[in-house]
């Protein structure tokens, strides 16, 4: 079978010019061949020989193999699917320089744009954490693939199958309708008496504008047709309920330990073109995935980062939080009510940690505040901050209370 990956000859076509001779500059040996593209080749001949591949499966193979060689940060291929941890491996661009980004492992995996700093001596691009955007960009794919969304890709097909199929009706009876009218204004031509050259210049003027005519609608037809995408076979009942039912398993396949990183790459690689990654001046990055077709969907994923001030709504949210402690509330309460407004901690995806409060609330000098602790007591008995406090309100003395200790039911102090 290796062979008709490389021969043309197994796809029926006679071929000739598939190399050239480059000289070897820096020795001084003998010039070396190098394949041309397929596009660059002299002479191709194609139904010569008898075919074990046609040659549209012949060009399909060849870009299989030609995708999956290992140098794909200089012939910019994607490569094959390989172990490692980064889903977005080969498959990452960058939105900043457009160049391709490789994957970094130490730290933690990161995807790192270093393309201008090896070719021209400038700083990094960008460097990307890649656990997030990993996370983000699979659970796109997840849902993509989600029952529901296969039977209304399923739909969408057929809704532009029978668009197209109208829309090429349109254009063929467009043609027939031209070449109608100009055939009609040749035979009226062709009657008409020469003596009479004012009644046979108007007929030749009326047929030439049919022929120019019948040369527009048949160049309309021939674009329409070479911009159609190859047809597609329909997929049968059996098949698409087959497919709904996988797309309803993939989930716990993509979670299941014995799944290889390798084989959730390749079917990443299924249905995804390339991911472009920005790096916001927050912390936010953009990705925005490529799909095959063509198809584009933008994510927003929110990245760690080490300081409320650099969160997109920090200040904001500092603000808030500083509101609702002068307001008396606990540091528990101001996190829920943050989380609900949307806010994150720097360490954090989707909520807002009492821990978070608790410093801003210390920065800005605030270290009394109605607390709540994990302990509960009954309604009767006080805690030994709590007392501490109503102690030194009431008495002006900086005293302070050690512990309680409850003796049947009743609180008793020790000094």
């Amino acid at each position: 079978m290796a062979m008709p990956l490389k021969n043309p000859a197994y796809a029926g076509a006679f071929v000739y010019g598939r190399t050239r001779m480059r000289d070897n500059i820096r020795t001084d040996r003998t010039p070396a061949k190098i394949a041309r593209p397929i596009d660059d080749w002299r002479i191709v001949v194609k139904d010569r020989y008898p075919a074990y591949i046609d040659w549209p499966t012949y060009e399909k193979i060849r870009n299989i193999v030609s995708d999956n060689r290992a140098e794909y940060m200089r012939t910019k291929t994607r490569g094959a699917p390989r172990d490692g941890e980064l889903l977005l491996h080969a498959i990452a661009w960058c939105a900043r320089c457009g160049h391709k980004m490789y994957v970094r492992y130490k730290g933690g995996g990161e995807y790192v744009c270093n393309h201008l700093r090896s070719h021209a001596g400038l700083p990094t691009c960008q460097h990307i954490r890649a656990a997030r955007v990993d996370a983000a960009v699979a659970d796109a794919f997840l849902t993509a693939l989600a029952p529901a969304e296969v039977d209304a890709l399923s739909r969408a097909r057929k809704a532009q199958s029978q668009v197209e199929l109208a829309l090429r009706t349109n254009a063929e009876r467009e043609v027939e309708r031209t070449r109608y009218a100009a055939a009609l204004a040749q035979r009226q031509f062709n009657r008409v008496d020469p003596d009479n050259r004012l009644v046979a210049a108007e007929l030749e003027r009326r047929w030439e504008t049919a022929l120019i005519e019948v040369r527009a609608a048949e160049a309309a037809l021939a674009e329409q047709t070479a911009a159609r995408p190859s047809p597609q076979p329909p997929m049968g009942k059996a098949l698409e309920s087959k497919v709904v039912a996988l797309a309803g398993r993939l989930p716990q396949i993509w979670a299941d330990p014995a799944t290889t990183d390798a084989h959730r790459k390749a079917l990443l690689r299924c249905l995804v073109e390339k991911v472009v990654l920005d790096r916001g001046a927050y912390d936010i990055t953009l990705v925005r995935i490529v799909w095959r077709g063509g198809a584009v969907t933008e994510l927003n994923v929110k990245m760690r980062v080490n300081s409320v001030a650099k969160l997109s709504r920090g200040q904001e949210m500092h603000d808030r939080v500083l509101e609702l402690v002068r307001a008396g509330i606990p540091d528990d309460e101001i996190a829920n009510i943050l989380t609900s407004e949307g806010h994150r901690s720097p360490n954090s995806a989707d909520r807002v940690l009492p821990i978070t409060v608790q410093r801003i609330r210390f920065a800005a000098g605030i270290k009394v505040a109605v607390q709540r602790t994990k302990w509960c007591h009954a309604p009767g008995i006080l805690s030994a901050n709590t007392l501490n406090c109503r102690f030194t309100l009431s008495s002006g003395q900086g005293a302070f209370l050690s512990g309680i200790v409850v003796l049947h039911g009743l609180p008793r102090i020790m000094p």
